[in-house]
């Protein structure tokens, strides 16, 4: 599942991608449908394009002879043209819906503040010409952006010391108005570091291929046990733990990837991995899950070994606006593989689906969003690989790029079995969100909307499903839970900022029972 940043009483910002790879924010201030045509079949001087009114019956074609671009004085003509399917010699229908999902494309690219469609009359009668105008806007965005506390709590349920840990992700999404987006990142926890950086041409020569390529590099530690953890390790720093069983562990590699385009809101992308992992595994290690004591099993090889995995993605979307969206359709499906006949020393298969929709509501510009995932792995990947609890739940911090330093189990609120799960093979979450609009503006900030999530989700692992834990029974052998949020979302002109208040709670002491 996509990560979302989250903060306790602090902010996240974020960037939605579409295939560019770029954020995108369309003013609430602007429309985000295009204006009904009103104008007889003869064409006046300028003609809006947008859906027809419901009073319209005649369908209005026009011979394409060309496409003329406004206000474009970064962003090369050729590059804007690629969102754009129409051209010289087509018969343009002006109640083609994919007039309206063209500019919603064009907004996505993250370039433009604002893009309007209009018709201008042609050398004949019967002929036009597209005229596009676009409001450029700042194109170096803060992608993501994480600030919270990674916390513990004893055997009796008291909160033990913490530490912060922060991260953020930067991009040119419009490199000298060429399209191209270069990317880096950096995260940063108590004795852990990541590294990211990103190249992305949406095409690539000309071609309608992209060339996307990522280096990451992590020094990490994570921790894993539920309770009375007895381990042994080589790494005498590790033994200060006593309450978690700790890996280190390096990992260094580079993503090469491609897509094309499907579609006006449809697209594939290919994705091939490699990294080199170094681990640092307790030799003995237990602990009580549930009632009885276990072997750990840390899901990760000692020593050195290599991840090959290749991946698939589809994606669908037709949102108004990638982070205010009030309409529109957003889903994916990808496929993940590792692949011991390329060198992987894991193998295994991961398969994620998620959809969301938005759809505003008829009073007061309110809008409403419902979400659902679902996800599985088959085989052995590594525990970094897998589904953790925290991307799946409001109420704890996620991972900073694949960084997961907070130690607290899930706040339980539906007193399950659920808190003795950190990474699971299977997934899924269901959540709605309503959103009102409490500001409207069009300088630095564009709009503020109030929002208030709430939503069920589970994480397991097969075991976990399998042989649940000694001392639950009934309801509480089912790894769910409620998850919720509350906070503002914030459109500006560097990217969207969501001031989310649920992680505030998860920084209370909470006690944690062995069983029901």
């Amino acid at each position: 599942m996509p990560s979302r940043p989250r903060l306790p009483f602090t902010c996240a910002l974020l960037a939605a991608l579409t295939s560019s790879g770029a954020a995108a924010q369309v003013p609430p201030g602007a429309s985000t449908q295009a204006p009904s045509l009103a104008s007889p079949p003869s064409l006046t001087p300028s003609t809006s394009l947008g859906p027809p009114t419901s009073t319209e019956k005649t369908r209005l074609r026009y011979h394409l002879e060309g496409i003329e671009i406004r206000g474009n004085t970064r962003t090369a003509e050729r590059v804007l043209l690629r969102y754009v399917r129409f051209r010289a010699g087509d018969v343009l229908d002006v109640d083609d819906p994919e007039i309206e999902l063209t500019r919603y494309r064009l907004l996505g690219t993250g370039f433009f503040s604002s893009v309007d469609l209009s018709l201008l009359k042609g050398s004949a009668r019967g002929a036009a010409r597209l005229v596009i105008d676009v409001v450029e806007r700042n194109t170096f965005v803060v992608q993501n952006f994480w600030l919270s506390l990674a916390a513990d709590e004893d055997t009796a349920g008291n909160a033990r010391p913490q530490s912060a840990f922060t991260g953020v992700q930067v991009a040119e999404t419009n490199l000298a108005g060429t399209g191209i987006t270069l990317g880096a990142g950096i995260g940063l926890a108590a004795d852990q570091l990541a590294l990211r950086t990103r190249f992305l041409d949406p095409s690539l020569g000309g071609t309608g291929w992209s060339a996307a390529a990522t280096l990451l590099y992590n020094d990490a530690r994570d921790f894993f046990g539920s309770r009375d953890v007895s381990f042994e390790s080589p790494l005498l720093e590790q033994r200060e733990v006593t309450r978690y069983a700790v890996v280190s562990y390096k990992r260094f590699g580079a993503t090469l990837g491609t897509g094309h385009d499907l579609g006006i809101s449809s697209w594939f992308s290919l994705d091939y991995h490699l990294e080199q992992i170094d681990a640092v595994v307790p030799t003995v290690a237990s602990h009580l899950r549930g009632q009885t004591r276990e072997p750990l099993d840390f899901d990760i090889l000692p020593g050195t070994t290599v991840l090959s995995t290749l991946r698939t993605a589809f994606t669908y979307d037709t949102r108004d606006a990638p982070f205010l969206a009030t309409r529109g359709t957003y889903a994916s499906a990808s496929i993940t593989a590792g692949l011991p006949p390329l060198g992987s020393d894991y193998g295994f298969a991961r398969i994620e689906l998620g959809a969301a929709h938005w759809l505003r509501l008829p009073w007061a510009r309110h809008v409403l969003r419902l979400e659902a995932f679902a996800g599985a792995i088959a085989g052995k990947a590594p525990f970094f690989e897998k589904f953790y609890v925290g991307d799946f739940t409001d109420l704890l911090p996620d991972r900073v790029l694949d960084l997961a330093p907070d130690r607290r189990k899930p706040p339980n609120l539906l007193g399950t079995d659920i808190v003795e799960v950190r990474y699971g093979d299977f997934a899924a979450r269901l959540e709605g969100e309503y959103r009102i609009p409490v500001y409207t503006g069009r300088g630095s900030i564009y709009g503020i909307d109030l929002f208030a999530t709430l939503g069920i989700y589970s994480v397991a692992s097969a075991r976990d499903l399998s042989q649940p834990p000694s001392g639950y029974t009934g309801f509480a052998r089912a790894p769910v839970d409620l998850t919720g949020n509350l906070g503002l979302r914030i459109d500006t002109s560097v990217g969207g900022v969501t001031l989310a208040f649920s992680n505030l709670i998860g920084l209370l002491p909470s006690r944690t029972g062995a069983g029901r």
